[in-house]
């Protein structure tokens, strides 16, 4: 029997920087989906040619099953990397993951199945998740980023919206990109203010009448492990970001984006006054000090108020920031 999405093609982005020993774990997980119809973008913003000689000999290695394209880019920023990814590619959808992520057979076809139940929605995450192999790094105090969905979820207009999302598992629809024009390139990973570029794509894509959908069925799993050290300073980028995530939005006049950042402030200093109170000793809260780091920095850039994305001004530019520190982990051999 013919597959029925077959005639949607996807295509799926991941973004890579200095990761060569772990890229290809990530590609070929994808290569291996059961879905026929997509293709596949590599965006480098390494520092040598190792991954783009290893992306090259995976694409010769899959040719008769997957057309796997290298682009390398000149300046890094995880934001800027999507929306060349997009322009690059012309897939009816498109699928984000990360290169520290192993994606299951039916990642694609569950993620069209999502959209074609659903002609409103216009971007889609999935659950990020724990593997076993990495439970013990957990348990030694180290994180693994991650994103559990409990039960399928719609977000818009009509149902309501919350602050939700992770961009190591997500999709959109092409369409989508008529009404919210791409990612902000001065939030994410390698941008001044850091990260959060998920979370405003988002809001920006709630503002614009699509759903979005929040669906466990499409489901990866996350082997980038942050060690007890590299820990506070993604606390600190994730602070940073959402600031400006919430500083932008209020600065156009949005009161729901002044509401919300108002209750994450309120959340943060009373972990702040437990911890103390816990401890006996001023325990400050890291993500939510930064919250308002992230507002100040963001103030300093112009926006576009029309698609709400931060401009350039005479006080802040587009420079290159490090992306957050991760320790990359190898996936267990299947064998």
């Amino acid at each position: 029997m013919s597959d029925p999405t077959a005639a949607t093609k996807i295509s799926v982005i991941v973004c890579t920087r200095d990761r060569h020993e772990t890229i290809c774990q990530a590609l070929e997980s994808i290569i291996e989906c059961d879905y026929r119809c997509f293709d596949l973008h590599v965006m480098d913003q390494s520092t040598n040619d190792l991954t783009r000689r290893a992306v090259e000999a995976l694409a010769v290695e899959h040719a008769q099953r997957c057309r796997l394209h290298y682009h390398h880019l000149d300046k890094a920023g995880l934001s800027r990397a999507y929306n060349l990814g997009m322009q690059h590619s012309d897939g009816v959808l498109i699928a984000f993951t990360d290169d520290d992520c192993i994606v299951p057979p039916d990642w694609l076809a569950q993620i069209a199945a999502a959209f074609r139940e659903d002609p409103e929605a216009g971007l889609l995450y999935g659950q990020v998740l724990v593997p076993a192999s990495l439970h013990e790094q957990e348990a030694a105090g180290n994180v693994v980023p991650a994103l559990p969905i409990r039960r399928p979820e719609r977000l818009s207009q009509r149902d309501g919206f919350k602050v939700f999302g992770m961009g190591a598992n997500m999709a959109i629809r092409r369409s989508l990109l008529d009404r919210v024009v791409g990612f902000d390139e001065a939030m994410g990973g390698g941008g001044p203010l850091r990260s959060s570029q998920d979370f405003d794509f988002a809001y920006r894509t709630y503002l614009s009448g699509m759903a979005i959908l929040l669906v466990p069925e499409v489901r990866v799993d996350h082997y980038g492990v942050r060690t007890r050290a590299q820990w506070p300073a993604t606390l600190e980028a994730y602070g940073i970001g959402d600031g400006a995530f919430y500083g932008k939005h209020i600065r156009c006049g949005d009161r729901r984006a002044l509401w919300l950042l108002g209750k994450i402030l309120v959340r943060s200093w009373a972990r702040e006054v437990r911890r103390t109170a816990r401890d006996r000793s001023w325990a400050p809260d890291i993500y939510g000090r930064n919250l308002l780091v992230g507002v100040r920095r963001g103030a300093a850039f112009d926006i576009d108020r029309k698609h709400r994305l931060y401009r350039e001004s005479a006080r802040a530019k587009l420079t290159v920031t490090e992306a957050n520190t991760v320790t990359a982990t190898r996936r267990r051999s299947k064998k």
